[in-house]
Protein backbone atom coordinates (compact mmCIF):
# COMPACT_ATOMS: atom_id res chain seq x y z
CA UNK A 1 0.00 0.00 0.00
CA UNK A 2 1.03 3.47 -0.50
CA UNK A 3 0.81 4.52 2.91
CA UNK A 4 0.08 1.31 5.23
CA UNK A 5 1.53 1.82 8.51
CA UNK A 6 1.78 5.50 8.73
CA UNK A 7 -0.45 5.93 11.86
CA UNK A 8 1.63 4.30 14.27
CA UNK A 9 4.57 6.76 12.97
CA UNK A 10 2.39 9.72 13.09
CA UNK A 11 1.66 8.93 16.84
CA UNK A 12 5.36 8.54 17.49
CA UNK A 13 5.72 12.47 15.92
CA UNK A 14 3.14 13.57 17.68
CA UNK A 15 4.65 13.04 20.55
CA UNK A 16 7.51 15.38 19.52
CA UNK A 17 5.66 17.67 18.09
CA UNK A 18 3.69 18.50 21.12
CA UNK A 19 6.88 20.18 22.10
CA UNK A 20 6.53 22.73 19.83
CA UNK A 21 5.98 26.61 20.56
CA UNK A 22 2.99 27.00 18.47
CA UNK A 23 0.53 27.59 20.78
CA UNK A 24 2.64 30.18 22.40
CA UNK A 25 2.38 34.17 21.37
CA UNK A 26 5.71 33.50 18.75
CA UNK A 27 6.09 35.69 15.15
CA UNK A 28 8.64 33.59 13.16
CA UNK A 29 10.64 36.15 10.32
CA UNK A 30 12.99 35.76 8.15
CA UNK A 31 15.27 37.52 9.57
CA UNK A 32 15.13 36.54 13.57
CA UNK A 33 13.64 33.04 15.16
CA UNK A 34 11.21 35.44 16.58
CA UNK A 35 10.03 38.76 17.18
CA UNK A 36 9.16 40.58 20.21
CA UNK A 37 5.58 42.37 19.30
CA UNK A 38 5.43 46.19 19.97
CA UNK A 39 2.91 47.80 21.84
CA UNK A 40 -0.36 46.92 21.45
CA UNK A 41 -2.61 50.06 20.72
CA UNK A 42 -6.31 50.04 22.45
CA UNK A 43 -7.85 48.83 19.38
CA UNK A 44 -5.86 45.46 18.73
CA UNK A 45 -6.12 44.78 22.47
CA UNK A 46 -9.69 44.50 22.25
CA UNK A 47 -8.96 40.95 20.39
CA UNK A 48 -7.13 37.51 20.98
CA UNK A 49 -3.56 38.14 20.17
CA UNK A 50 -3.34 36.41 16.81
CA UNK A 51 0.10 34.04 15.61
CA UNK A 52 1.60 34.18 12.69
CA UNK A 53 4.10 32.28 10.62
CA UNK A 54 6.49 32.96 7.84
CA UNK A 55 7.35 30.12 5.54
CA UNK A 56 9.56 28.32 4.39
CA UNK A 57 11.42 30.40 7.43
CA UNK A 58 9.42 28.54 10.23
CA UNK A 59 9.09 24.88 8.75
CA UNK A 60 5.77 23.42 8.92
CA UNK A 61 6.46 21.97 12.56
CA UNK A 62 4.38 24.60 13.84
CA UNK A 63 1.50 23.75 11.60
CA UNK A 64 1.44 20.15 12.23
CA UNK A 65 1.66 20.92 15.45
CA UNK A 66 -1.58 22.88 15.85
CA UNK A 67 -3.48 20.19 13.69
CA UNK A 68 -1.82 16.95 16.76
CA UNK A 69 -3.30 19.60 19.09
CA UNK A 70 -6.95 18.62 18.66
CA UNK A 71 -8.77 17.02 21.38
CA UNK A 72 -12.25 17.32 20.10
CA UNK A 73 -12.65 18.63 16.22
CA UNK A 74 -10.50 19.50 13.16
CA UNK A 75 -12.17 20.97 9.79
CA UNK A 76 -9.61 21.28 6.81
CA UNK A 77 -10.69 23.35 3.94
CA UNK A 78 -8.11 22.86 1.17
CA UNK A 79 -6.96 23.47 -2.85
CA UNK A 80 -4.81 20.93 -2.60
CA UNK A 81 -3.02 18.56 -0.32
CA UNK A 82 -0.24 16.21 -1.14
CA UNK A 83 1.64 15.98 2.26
CA UNK A 84 2.01 12.37 3.90
CA UNK A 85 3.47 13.78 7.35
CA UNK A 86 0.26 16.23 7.48
CA UNK A 87 -2.08 13.34 6.45
CA UNK A 88 -0.58 10.89 9.03
CA UNK A 89 -1.23 13.44 11.56
CA UNK A 90 -5.37 13.67 10.67
CA UNK A 91 -5.26 9.86 10.44
CA UNK A 92 -3.54 10.20 14.36
CA UNK A 93 -6.08 12.51 15.02
CA UNK A 94 -9.10 10.35 14.05
CA UNK A 95 -7.75 7.66 15.33
CA UNK A 96 -7.73 8.89 19.10
CA UNK A 97 -10.99 9.91 18.56
CA UNK A 98 -10.90 13.64 17.26
CA UNK A 99 -13.75 14.15 14.54
CA UNK A 100 -11.89 14.98 11.39
CA UNK A 101 -13.22 16.24 8.51
CA UNK A 102 -11.67 17.42 5.09
CA UNK A 103 -12.66 19.29 2.15
CA UNK A 104 -10.82 19.06 -0.96
CA UNK A 105 -11.07 21.01 -4.44
CA UNK A 106 -12.28 18.75 -7.61
CA UNK A 107 -12.14 21.11 -9.70
CA UNK A 108 -8.94 21.61 -10.80
CA UNK A 109 -7.43 20.11 -8.23
CA UNK A 110 -8.96 16.11 -7.97
CA UNK A 111 -6.55 14.31 -10.05
CA UNK A 112 -3.77 15.36 -7.27
CA UNK A 113 -5.98 15.25 -4.07
CA UNK A 114 -7.18 11.88 -4.97
CA UNK A 115 -4.50 9.80 -3.07
CA UNK A 116 -4.82 11.89 -0.01
CA UNK A 117 -8.79 11.66 -0.28
CA UNK A 118 -8.07 7.56 -0.14
CA UNK A 119 -5.85 7.36 2.28
CA UNK A 120 -8.10 9.67 4.56
CA UNK A 121 -11.01 7.99 3.68
CA UNK A 122 -9.68 4.49 4.66
CA UNK A 123 -8.49 6.15 8.21
CA UNK A 124 -11.39 7.36 9.82
CA UNK A 125 -11.29 10.92 8.72
CA UNK A 126 -14.31 12.25 6.84
CA UNK A 127 -13.78 13.50 3.78
CA UNK A 128 -15.66 15.39 0.99
CA UNK A 129 -14.86 16.67 -2.35
CA UNK A 130 -16.19 20.53 -2.42
CA UNK A 131 -19.96 20.93 -3.35
CA UNK A 132 -19.02 23.52 -6.20
CA UNK A 133 -17.83 21.05 -9.57
CA UNK A 134 -18.10 24.48 -11.63
CA UNK A 135 -15.77 26.85 -9.50
CA UNK A 136 -12.46 26.08 -7.45
CA UNK A 137 -12.09 25.63 -4.18
CA UNK A 138 -9.31 27.48 -3.18
CA UNK A 139 -8.90 28.35 -0.10
CA UNK A 140 -6.75 27.21 3.14
CA UNK A 141 -7.58 27.14 6.20
CA UNK A 142 -7.92 24.63 9.37
CA UNK A 143 -9.72 24.98 12.62
CA UNK A 144 -8.98 22.85 15.96
CA UNK A 145 -11.30 22.55 18.52
CA UNK A 146 -13.92 25.28 17.45
CA UNK A 147 -11.47 27.39 18.82
CA UNK A 148 -8.51 28.78 17.17
CA UNK A 149 -8.44 28.86 13.02
CA UNK A 150 -5.25 28.80 10.46
CA UNK A 151 -5.87 31.19 7.76
CA UNK A 152 -3.30 30.33 5.23
CA UNK A 153 -1.85 31.62 1.91
CA UNK A 154 -0.23 27.79 1.88
CA UNK A 155 -1.53 24.34 0.34
CA UNK A 156 -0.68 21.57 2.16
CA UNK A 157 1.95 20.02 -0.23
CA UNK A 158 5.38 18.53 0.60
CA UNK A 159 6.73 19.67 -2.63
CA UNK A 160 6.50 23.39 -2.21
CA UNK A 161 7.59 24.14 1.18
CA UNK A 162 11.27 24.55 1.23
CA UNK A 163 11.11 27.67 -1.53
CA UNK A 164 7.81 29.07 -1.16
CA UNK A 165 7.16 32.33 0.41
CA UNK A 166 3.80 31.79 1.86
CA UNK A 167 2.22 32.82 5.82
CA UNK A 168 -0.50 31.33 8.27
CA UNK A 169 -2.26 33.28 10.46
CA UNK A 170 -3.97 31.48 14.00
CA UNK A 171 -6.98 33.03 14.73
CA UNK A 172 -8.79 32.87 18.04
CA UNK A 173 -10.88 35.51 17.76
CA UNK A 174 -14.52 34.16 18.22
CA UNK A 175 -16.56 35.82 15.84
CA UNK A 176 -14.15 34.55 12.52
CA UNK A 177 -13.85 31.17 14.47
CA UNK A 178 -17.71 30.47 14.12
CA UNK A 179 -17.84 32.45 10.92
CA UNK A 180 -15.19 30.05 9.38
CA UNK A 181 -16.65 26.81 10.81
CA UNK A 182 -20.08 27.98 10.09
CA UNK A 183 -18.78 28.01 6.42
CA UNK A 184 -17.06 24.65 6.53
CA UNK A 185 -19.91 22.81 7.33
CA UNK A 186 -22.49 24.31 4.49
CA UNK A 187 -19.50 23.24 2.40
CA UNK A 188 -19.39 20.24 3.91
CA UNK A 189 -23.02 19.17 3.99
CA UNK A 190 -22.82 20.16 0.33
CA UNK A 191 -25.20 23.35 0.49
CA UNK A 192 -22.87 26.33 0.07
CA UNK A 193 -24.36 29.73 1.16
CA UNK A 194 -22.95 33.47 1.92
CA UNK A 195 -20.48 33.31 4.68
CA UNK A 196 -20.78 35.38 7.69
CA UNK A 197 -18.31 38.41 8.09
CA UNK A 198 -16.93 37.66 11.36
CA UNK A 199 -14.41 40.56 13.11
CA UNK A 200 -12.42 40.46 9.96
CA UNK A 201 -12.75 38.11 7.43
CA UNK A 202 -12.31 38.58 3.40
CA UNK A 203 -14.24 36.22 1.95
CA UNK A 204 -14.40 34.99 -2.13
CA UNK A 205 -16.49 34.61 -3.89
CA UNK A 206 -17.09 38.51 -3.85
CA UNK A 207 -13.88 40.30 -2.23
CA UNK A 208 -13.17 42.81 -5.07
CA UNK A 209 -14.72 45.63 -3.27
CA UNK A 210 -13.13 44.43 -0.05
CA UNK A 211 -9.54 44.56 -1.18
CA UNK A 212 -9.95 47.30 -3.45
CA UNK A 213 -11.20 49.43 -0.57
CA UNK A 214 -8.20 48.47 1.89
CA UNK A 215 -5.99 49.32 -1.09
CA UNK A 216 -7.78 52.71 -1.58
CA UNK A 217 -7.19 53.92 2.35
CA UNK A 218 -3.46 54.06 1.82
CA UNK A 219 -1.99 57.19 2.05
CA UNK A 220 1.70 56.71 2.47
CA UNK A 221 2.67 53.02 1.78
CA UNK A 222 1.15 49.94 0.13
CA UNK A 223 3.17 46.45 -0.23
CA UNK A 224 1.66 43.88 -2.13
CA UNK A 225 2.72 40.00 -2.87
CA UNK A 226 0.27 38.04 -5.24
CA UNK A 227 1.26 35.19 -7.27
CA UNK A 228 -1.59 36.28 -9.96
CA UNK A 229 -1.74 40.04 -11.37
CA UNK A 230 -4.74 40.33 -13.84
CA UNK A 231 -7.95 41.50 -11.84
CA UNK A 232 -8.58 45.07 -13.56
CA UNK A 233 -10.33 46.50 -10.36
CA UNK A 234 -7.13 46.05 -8.32
CA UNK A 235 -4.98 46.64 -10.61
CA UNK A 236 -6.29 50.26 -11.23
CA UNK A 237 -6.96 50.71 -7.33
CA UNK A 238 -2.59 50.49 -6.58
CA UNK A 239 -1.99 52.50 -9.89
CA UNK A 240 -4.33 55.00 -8.90
CA UNK A 241 -2.93 55.05 -4.74
CA UNK A 242 1.01 55.28 -6.07
CA UNK A 243 -0.82 58.26 -9.48
CA UNK A 244 -1.68 60.49 -5.37
CA UNK A 245 1.73 60.13 -4.25
CA UNK A 246 1.49 56.31 -2.39
CA UNK A 247 4.90 54.11 -2.25
CA UNK A 248 3.21 51.32 -4.09
CA UNK A 249 5.35 48.47 -4.01
CA UNK A 250 4.61 44.54 -5.82
CA UNK A 251 7.25 41.55 -5.28
CA UNK A 252 5.72 39.10 -7.11
CA UNK A 253 7.51 36.17 -9.50
CA UNK A 254 7.66 36.42 -13.26
CA UNK A 255 5.32 35.46 -15.35
CA UNK A 256 4.95 36.84 -19.02
CA UNK A 257 1.15 36.75 -18.13
CA UNK A 258 1.62 39.84 -15.97
CA UNK A 259 4.06 42.05 -17.68
CA UNK A 260 1.16 43.83 -19.42
CA UNK A 261 0.03 45.29 -15.69
CA UNK A 262 3.84 45.33 -14.18
CA UNK A 263 4.15 48.01 -17.07
CA UNK A 264 0.88 49.38 -16.23
CA UNK A 265 1.95 49.58 -12.61
CA UNK A 266 5.69 50.97 -13.39
CA UNK A 267 4.00 53.60 -16.04
CA UNK A 268 1.81 55.19 -12.61
CA UNK A 269 5.41 55.33 -10.45
CA UNK A 270 4.77 51.82 -8.78
CA UNK A 271 7.85 49.89 -8.04
CA UNK A 272 7.30 46.95 -8.95
CA UNK A 273 9.89 43.80 -7.92
CA UNK A 274 10.15 40.30 -9.61
CA UNK A 275 11.85 36.81 -8.85
CA UNK A 276 12.26 34.22 -10.74
CA UNK A 277 11.69 30.69 -10.62
CA UNK A 278 12.04 29.29 -7.11
CA UNK A 279 15.42 31.57 -6.59
CA UNK A 280 15.34 32.29 -3.41
CA UNK A 281 11.79 32.09 -3.22
CA UNK A 282 8.48 31.41 -5.02
CA UNK A 283 5.96 33.90 -3.87
CA UNK A 284 3.17 32.56 -3.35
CA UNK A 285 1.99 34.89 -0.67
CA UNK A 286 -1.08 36.76 -1.06
CA UNK A 287 -0.57 40.49 0.82
CA UNK A 288 -1.47 43.85 0.83
CA UNK A 289 -0.15 46.12 3.55
CA UNK A 290 -1.43 49.57 4.26
CA UNK A 291 0.27 52.08 6.21
CA UNK A 292 1.70 49.94 8.95
CA UNK A 293 -1.96 50.01 10.21
CA UNK A 294 -3.81 46.95 8.68
CA UNK A 295 -2.55 43.86 6.58
CA UNK A 296 -4.59 41.50 4.80
CA UNK A 297 -3.45 37.68 4.26
CA UNK A 298 -5.30 34.68 2.58
CA UNK A 299 -5.89 32.52 -0.18
CA UNK A 300 -6.96 35.40 -2.66
CA UNK A 301 -4.90 36.05 -5.74
CA UNK A 302 -5.63 39.17 -7.75
CA UNK A 303 -7.30 37.80 -10.58
CA UNK A 304 -11.08 37.92 -11.25
CA UNK A 305 -11.60 34.14 -11.12
CA UNK A 306 -10.68 34.13 -7.46
CA UNK A 307 -12.13 37.49 -6.37
CA UNK A 308 -15.22 36.59 -8.41
CA UNK A 309 -15.86 32.71 -8.33
CA UNK A 310 -13.64 31.05 -6.43
CA UNK A 311 -14.39 29.65 -2.67
CA UNK A 312 -11.45 31.95 -0.83
CA UNK A 313 -10.68 33.03 2.77
CA UNK A 314 -8.37 35.97 3.79
CA UNK A 315 -8.78 38.01 7.25
CA UNK A 316 -7.22 41.69 7.91
CA UNK A 317 -5.33 41.75 10.77
CA UNK A 318 -4.36 45.28 13.02
CA UNK A 319 -2.09 43.54 15.09
CA UNK A 320 1.00 45.57 15.17
CA UNK A 321 3.93 42.72 15.93
CA UNK A 322 2.26 40.96 12.45
CA UNK A 323 2.26 44.09 10.44
CA UNK A 324 5.44 44.74 11.69
CA UNK A 325 6.82 40.68 10.56
CA UNK A 326 5.20 41.04 7.34
CA UNK A 327 6.67 44.28 6.44
CA UNK A 328 10.04 42.79 7.25
CA UNK A 329 9.66 39.93 5.45
CA UNK A 330 8.38 41.79 2.26
CA UNK A 331 11.74 43.83 2.69
CA UNK A 332 13.88 40.66 3.05
CA UNK A 333 12.59 39.23 -0.49
CA UNK A 334 12.21 43.28 -2.09
CA UNK A 335 15.71 43.57 -1.85
CA UNK A 336 16.61 39.90 -3.50
CA UNK A 337 14.63 41.14 -6.40
CA UNK A 338 14.87 42.83 -9.71
CA UNK A 339 13.37 45.91 -10.04
CA UNK A 340 10.76 46.11 -13.31
CA UNK A 341 11.45 48.51 -16.36
CA UNK A 342 8.51 48.92 -18.30
CA UNK A 343 8.87 48.04 -22.06
CA UNK A 344 11.83 46.86 -21.48
CA UNK A 345 11.85 44.35 -19.24
CA UNK A 346 13.51 43.38 -16.01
Amino acid sequence: MRRGGRVTEAIALLAILALSTVLSLVLFSPTAGGLQPRDVDQSAALRPADILIVEPDAGLGPLDAFMGSARRSVDLSMYELADTRAESILAADAARGVRVRVILDQRLERAHNQAAFTYLSAHGVAVRWAPDADNTFHIKSVCVDEARCAVMTLNLTARYYATTRDFAVLDSDRADVAAIEETFAADFGGRPGVPGSGADLVWSPGSTAALAHLIGTASHMALVYNEELSDPTTVEALAAAAHRGVHVEVVMTYQSSWVRNFDALASAGAQVRVLYGEHPVYIHAKMIWVDGKRVFLGSENLSVASLTRNRELGLISIDPAILHATEQTFEHDAAGARIWQVRRGP
